[in-house]
């Protein structure tokens, strides 16, 4: 059974670190893509980065400079280093794997959803 199980969130001052993990189970994590995503309260859910088998990386603008994503295929498990957090980063942090991808920043593309994990960041 395909499970991605998110933690790592919690409450942050502004300028603090995070570092959210994803554990992936039921698959071959190693020919996956993997996402992260967010959901800010009343918006819609957002690309925030995405690291291949290869470990090619991609970040939204917003985050490129801040944010870290890496992978440890022994372990199955997707990482998300998060360094000077903004409140405007406050928001449910979702964990995502898809076998193929060709636009890895689209929510459609991705199979797999874990259940978030919330990242409150204070002023």
């Amino acid at each position: 059974q395909v499970q991605l199980v998110e933690s790592g969130g919690g409450l942050v001052q502004a300028g603090g670190s995070l570092r959210l993990s994803c554990a992936a189970f039921g698959f071959t994590f190693s020919r996956y893509v993997m996402g992260w995503f967010r959901q800010a309260p009343g918006k819609e859910r957002e690309f925030v980065s995405a690291i291949r088998g290869t470990n090619s990386t991609y970040y939204v603008d917003s985050v490129k400079g801040r944010f870290t994503i890496s992978r440890d295929n022994a372990k199955s498990t997707v990482y998300l280093q998060m360094n000077s957090l903004q409140p405007e980063d406050t928001a449910v942090y979702y964990c995502a794997a898809t076998r193929y991808s060709v636009d890895y920043a689209s929510l459609r593309e991705y199979d797999y959803w874990g259940q978030g994990t919330q990242v409150t960041v204070s002023s």
